[in-house]
């Protein structure tokens, strides 16, 4: 793994995000977005585990993050999930997976931490299986002028405390791929972007 300081700031969070679980903000938009994942499934920046209330008895989950810490809460987690969950410590923009080896790709909350979210959607058309869904959480850019303006000046301090941008335009980064975006919703004044893509 490349970036030390990158997995360090996350490392730091993994306690914050794994008290959450369940009693997050967002976990409204979760429960909406996450039951739609089915078969083989594989979720990127899977974190401390916020997503594994919502997803269905019967997926067989694989889950990547670069982050220990992360995983070893996601871990511990796991055992309260009926599931069949693998964990692997790596960084999804390094990751090689077999095309066509998943049925779906989740990513919540994880696209603001890339260093390069074009080649990390590039990726998942190569790994998601004619037919497959990718479903995305994702915040940034705000639809609200003050509050985008407000999140350009925080995005550098951002970045350096936390290793995310507050800024990018989510849905703009997917239209510019070769995926398709079949749903798209806004919420939490634009921040929040949930998209529902196909190959």
């Amino acid at each position: 793994m490349k970036n030390q300081a990158m997995i360090k700031k996350f490392d730091r969070q993994s306690k914050t995000y794994d008290k959450r679980r369940g009693s997050d903000p967002t976990d409204k938009y979760r429960a909406r977005i996450i039951p739609e994942a089915w078969g083989k499934v594989l979720e990127v920046g899977i974190g401390a585990g916020g997503n594994f209330p919502y997803y269905n008895d019967d997926i067989e989950l694989t889950g990547v993050d670069f982050s220990p810490e992360m995983l070893k809460a996601a871990r511990t987690a796991a055992a309260d999930y009926p599931f069949e969950t693998t964990l692997v410590e790596v960084d999804v923009e390094e990751v090689q997976f077999e095309e066509d080896s998943f049925d779906t790709i989740v990513s919540t909350l994880s696209f603001c931490a890339y260093r390069d979210p074009e080649s990390v959607l590039a990726r998942f058309r190569k790994w998601c299986r004619p037919g497959g869904t990718i479903l995305m959480m994702e915040h940034g850019e705000s639809t609200n002028r003050l509050l985008a303006g407000a999140l350009n000046v925080l995005d550098p301090v951002s970045m350096k405390v936390l290793g995310c941008h507050q800024n990018r335009n989510i849905s703009d980064i997917v239209r510019h791929s070769d995926l398709k975006i079949t749903k798209e919703e806004r919420h939490l004044a634009g921040c929040l972007y949930m998209l529902w893509v196909k190959i």
